[in-house]
């Protein structure tokens, strides 16, 4: 499934790897507030300390501190190996994630860099991203299809225009899946988040699995809905719901099952 130079990623990286989440760590950093993309499951609410959930954080930070407690996290611990950025918006729509992860490549070369995103700019910005270090994305793709993505996402925002209905979920779909190609080209590897939404798109999910997978993705990560903003009235997967859907698509694409969907500041040991 991976080459050997993905191999040596996948090793140490406890998100991509169960076994590895037994042995090394990460740090996630952040320094992303903005977001380009209205999800309608999503609710960033920072200073928000017993939550655990993406796109949470206690407080958005800089690059020059997000180096210092790099520095101080690797003398802590040094099983660490990943320095993650996963927002709490999207890493891509903030200059301030090149900038970090620059200090951060040039202070640790030796760590995993990678970030999470929804993919709309990630094509655009695979250059920045190997300049950086980056060897490793997750992209969050929950549809594959005009009407099952119209109703999970709402403003779509591209260089500063904004696109609804139709042709904005069109135009990010096809910007997944060529920014997902071109990342597995470069040689990065490519892991895909996917939100198990009751209702909506759970009958849709193999059709996203054998769509991500052409496109050349290694991995995937169902994950279940919690429910809050535009989606808080509908029930949360339980887990055979997920662990029967996992089971089936890993006749597709290789399954993550160890996934704590961890928030946007998380640092230490997943298992």
């Amino acid at each position: 499934m991976y080459s050997d130079i993905e191999q040596d990623i996948v090793h140490e990286h406890p998100c991509l790897n169960k076994a590895a989440a037994k042995w090394f760590g990460r740090i996630h950093l952040p320094v992303a507030p903005e977001c380009n993309i209205r999800c309608r499951y999503c609710t960033r609410v920072y200073d928000c300390a017993n939550e655990n959930r993406p796109g949470v954080t206690s407080r958005i930070i800089g690059p020059g501190e997000a180096l210092h407690l790099v520095t101080e996290a690797v003398e802590r611990d040094p099983r660490l190996r990943v320095v993650g950025i996963a927002g709490p918006g999207d890493p891509l729509a903030n200059p301030e994630t090149f900038e970090t992860l620059d200090l951060v490549h040039e202070r640790f070369p030796h760590l995993i860099k990678c970030v999470s995103t929804n993919g709309l700019l990630l094509e655009e910005c695979l250059p920045l991203l190997k300049a950086v270090g980056v060897k490793a994305v997750t992209v969050t793709v929950n549809a594959v299809n005009r009407t099952v993505a119209s109703f999970i996402y709402g403003d779509i925002c591209h260089h500063g225009e904004i696109y609804r209905g139709g042709s904005g979920v069109d135009l990010f779909m096809e910007a997944q899946r060529a920014g997902i190609r071109m990342a597995v080209e470069v040689g990065m590897v490519v892991k895909i988040n996917t939100v198990y939404i009751p209702g909506i798109n759970d009958y849709h999910l193999v059709e996203v699995a054998k769509s991500v997978k052409a496109a050349g993705a290694q991995i995937m990560n169902v994950m279940p809905l919690i429910p809050q903003g535009e989606f808080a009235g509908l029930p949360h997967p339980d887990r055979e719901q997920i662990r029967l859907t996992r089971r089936n698509l890993a006749r597709i694409i290789g399954q993550i099952d160890h996934c704590r969907q961890c928030r946007s500041d998380a640092v230490g040991m997943l298992l």
